[in-house]
């Protein structure tokens, strides 16, 4: 395949840098293209994309944003409104991974600059930054690019979205005349794909998050596809893998969207025939994206090498164009709104003024291919004859050079008593090979030169042979010569009219993720399910991990689990024994949204998701020896991250916060994070060891219980997990002894830490038992119950669901509740006293009817019914002394 025209050389790319610049920049790779390494070897293409980047002044600044991407012609420009994190600036550029940052040469100094080198590990990556003039962001020059290479049916909707957007339009004049300048590649005119990306449209994923839930990597094995991009990536073309790739890390928030994929996705998995149709259509494409750049792209390169690659990117296009035609076939009697959009995209009057060129130059029969000798045989065949009269001559030159070579090779097998083949390779051209097992001796031939051992195989030539690859090599680049002009001339013509092939080749891309994901749907083992989306409850009945269920599938079923959480239930913590599962629970969850955003179907038997905005996970637990950071150091930095960027549409889980330093302060600051998490009012699940977490914050409004349980057999030397989420927390205290005793620690060991837990539990419960430290955390957790319901009657208050006097009434019935619990609890801490209160005694009249009102929380009641209420509950607290209710209420 054609590789993109690079810069001439390193020496002479730092030169023309320097013109940019006019000052020494920071130290760059001699090589343009990026090593492949651990976190962008998901990539699935050596992508060159230069991004240029710059903010406005203030505390919520303005970024700009511009990815040029020169592998496949395209260009996204991104405008939006971030914080002093820059976390969104940093999600962006990590979806585009480019492979060079450019910025002003005045900011890199800036807090923009150092984080986004800092979080995007730019040395450790080999991401070059490059610091330029202020002169080359111009917002007219901007402009200028964008009328001169934008494609004409998206103009004047580009100038539209540009406009206004100074530091997005900015940034793409800096990336366009750096690749002029520095690079020496320039984009003929209409045939650059530009793009304005908004802001909204997308969910947020950070770097954490991505390597957390296995996006695009396995922890594990890097090289491993058990991951959600491995699970997923059934795409026969490399277009369809790299969307799929920057939608797994940026789904999609647009429910008609994702409606549209999801009816497109039923039609593939429902009609067997259109699908093996569509995948069998989607075989025979190449890399269109490539193959339309590379003709688009004028470089200064004008020798040999660039006419070679000029005839094959011709052969490609052609068969390009002739791979269309079958998969608008086979999206015939299509009925969903996508594939009807795919299948008018693909339609044939769309392209007829590129067929038709390539049909006046080209031989009917030419394609491009893989193979050496096939693609050089279609190089000297390309064109058509009569065009050229040398050409022709030059072409019988190189057939019966090629029929020479045959017959000298029958003659040669004919004389030895081996079985010789011809074979053929772009380096050595033709040569020979036999098994070496024919070989006694290891004597060969005396006729055989240039011989060595391979495999199980010797290669060698002989002399004649040598001589005859020369005389082909001269025939062939006499060929590509006088080709050149032709060929040179059709690309000029083409470069006007491949436009349409752009939008093509962007709806083959995902014409051929919606195929991947049919064929993951049906050749599961286990049903997926369409999901609902844009609800604002998750709510998964028989809900499976992806990944784990794909790697578990050998060896043991894997156990669904169900998953409910509404408005009023948003906060999970979940406990359980160290192994029941709690962490591929929580990992479930997110990846199924994921899925379910994306367009895709999920392994379960019912499933609704709301759109989530952002998607948090603080899971992993390593350390950072690099960056010297320690496992509580590294999870606080995540954590303070998060609760910086949190929203009501954000989703977050959190596996097993505060472990990693002392035990209270790890409750303290676990209970503290997650009293903020609640009051985000994002979707939470929060897994925990500590004991006392669930019981702490239990009463607060909208936690909710959840715990995997074991079975443990009474001498605790056996536990069998049931991997099964029910309500409640757990209740075992001692599973970590039996779990350390089921795996076979020394015994001795094992009895020496039971009567020390036993000894450090009978001390707590008599701690517990101390009345004034019970009714001290009662009162604090009546507090904050309180709270709760007047943070909610003031939500109900200002969007006016209640009246004045059914407020005023809730508030004194609420008033007189507070009041009789709080004196409950001052007579039950007192041993002397006789007299039993409890909340259920105290719930009367007025109390009972407030508790009881429905989702407003008022009712309306007499004064008469308060008053009574007021002197029973007193009666009962003071022994049939009314007293005045104080006014408690007014004092929070």
């Amino acid at each position: 395949m054609a590789s993109t025209p690079r810069a001439p050389s390193s020496s002479g790319r730092n030169t023309l840098t320097a013109r940019l610049t006019n000052t020494t920049s920071r130290p760059q790779s001699g090589s343009r293209s990026r090593p492949r390494t651990v976190a962008t070897s998901t990539s699935y293409s050596d992508n060159e994309i230069i991004c240029a980047i710059c903010e406005s002044r203030g505390v919520s600044p303005t970024i700009g944003l511009s990815f040029v991407n020169i592998s496949t012609s395209e260009a996204v420009l991104c405008q939006f409104t971030d914080t002093q994190t820059y976390a969104r600036t940093c999600h962006k550029i990590r979806v585009f991974a480019p492979s060079e940052i450019i910025y002003m040469k005045t900011a890199e100094d800036s807090k923009l600059v150092s984080i986004v080198a800092e979080n995007l590990e730019v040395q450790k990556f080999d991401i070059a930054m490059t610091g330029i003039e202020r002169r080359y962001w111009s917002e007219t020059s901007g402009h200028d690019y964008v009328h001169q290479l934008a494609f004409p049916d998206d103009l004047e909707s580009l100038k539209l979205s540009v406009a206004g957007n100074y530091f997005a339009t900015c940034c793409f004049s800096a990336a366009m005349k750096y690749i002029g300048l520095a690079m020496e590649l320039t984009f003929a005119p209409q045939t650059l794909r530009i793009k304005f990306e908004p802001s909204e449209g997308s969910t947020m994923i950070d770097l954490s998050t991505m390597a957390s839930l296995e996006l695009i990597q396995n922890l594990q094995n890097d090289k491993s596809r058990d991951c959600l991009l491995g699970l997923l990536n059934q795409t026969l073309t490399p277009m369809g893998a790299r969307f799929l790739r920057s939608n797994v890390l940026q789904p999609s928030t647009d429910a008609e969207k994702i409606g549209k994929r999801q009816q497109a996705l039923g039609e593939l998995t429902s009609k067997e025939d259109m699908f093996f149709a569509v995948r069998t259509a989607l075989k025979s494409f190449v890399d269109a994206d490539r193959v339309l750049t590379t003709l688009a792209i004028m470089s200064t390169r004008q020798d040999f090498h660039y006419m070679e690659q000029s005839i094959n990117n011709v052969l490609m296009l052609k068969t390009l164009v002739d791979g269309v035609k079958p998969v608008w076939q086979a999206l015939a009697g299509a009925n969903s709104e996508e594939l009807q959009m795919i299948r008018q995209l693909c339609d044939p009057g769309n392209y007829v003024q590129v067929e038709n060129l390539l049909a006046r130059c080209l031989n009917v029969d030419v394609r491009y291919s893989t193979k050496p000798l096939d693609l050089r045989n279609q190089r000297v065949y390309g064109i058509q004859a009569g065009v050229n009269s040398f050409l022709d001559v030059a072409r019988q030159a190189y057939k019966e050079l090629s029929e020479d070579v045959n017959d000298m090779f029958d003659r040669l097998k004919g004389e030895v008593e081996i079985s010789v083949e011809l074979r053929y390779d772009t380096d050595r051209q033709y040569y020979l090979r036999f098994p070496a097992s024919e070989v006694k001796d290891n004597s060969v031939p005396e006729t055989f030169i240039n011989t060595y051992k391979k495999h199980k195989y010797i290669e060698c030539q002989t002399l004649d042979l040598i001589k005859m690859n020369q005389k082909i090599k001269d025939a062939h680049n006499e060929v590509i010569c006088l080709s050149d002009a032709t060929v040179q001339e059709l690309i000029d013509e083409v470069r006007g009219t491949i436009h349409p092939l752009f939008k093509i080749s962007e709806s083959i891309a995902t014409l051929d993720m919606l195929a991947g994901f049919a064929q993951l749907v049906t050749t599961s083992m286990h049903e997926y399910v369409q999901p609902e989306v844009h609800t604002d409850s998750f709510m998964i009945k028989a809900g499976r991990h992806p990944i784990r269920e794909k790697a578990q599938y050998q060896h043991d079923r894997f156990v669904p689990n169900d998953v409910y959480a509404t408005p009023q239930n948003r906060f999970h913590i979940i406990t359980g024994c160290n192994m029941s599962g709690k962490s591929t629970y929580i990992r479930s969850v997110a990846l199924m949204a994921v899925m379910a955003q994306i367009g895709c179907f999920v392994p379960a038997e019912y499933a609704s998701f709301p759109l989530s905005h952002e998607i948090f996970a603080r899971i992993s637990t390593d350390d950072n020896l690099e960056a010297n950071v320690s496992t509580f150091a590294s999870e606080m930095r995540e954590m303070a991250f998060i609760l910086r960027n949190i929203s009501p549409r954000s989703m977050v889980i959190v596996d097993e916060l505060g472990r990693g330093t002392s035990t209270t302060d790890g409750l303290a600051i676990a209970i503290a994070i997650a009293e903020a998490l609640i009051d985000s009012k994002a979707y939470v699940w929060f897994v925990t060891h500590f004991r006392d977490l669930p019981r702490i914050l239990a009463d607060r409004a909208g936690v909710a219980n959840l715990h995997l349980s074991a079975d443990i057999s009474e001498d605790y030397s056996k536990m069998t997990m049931r991997y099964k989420i029910a309500d409640g927390y757990e209740e075992e205290k001692f599973y970590g002894l039996a779990l350390a005793r089921a795996i076979g620690l020394p015994s001795d060991v094992i009895d020496m830490a039971t009567r020390v837990s036993e000894a450090l539990h009978e001390r707590n419960e008599a701690r517990k038992r101390n009345p004034h430290a019970t009714a001290l955390a009662r009162k604090r957790k009546l507090v904050l119950h309180v709270k709760e319901r007047l943070g909610h009657a003031r939500d109900v208050a200002v969007k006016g669901e209640a009246s004045a006097d059914a407020l005023r009434n809730w508030l004194r019935s609420l008033q007189v509740e507070f009041t009789l619990r709080m004196r409950a609890i001052d007579v039950e801490s007192e041993p002397t006293t006789t007299v039993t209160v409890t909340e259920a005694e105290t719930e009367t009249g007025a109390v009972r009817r407030a508790r009881s009102s429905g989702s407003s929380e008022f009712s309306e009641e007499t004064e008469s019914e308060r008053e009574e209420t007021r002197q029973t509950t007193d009666e009962k607290v003071t022994g049939g002394q009314p007293k005045d209710v104080p006014d408690v209420i007014g004092g929070y």
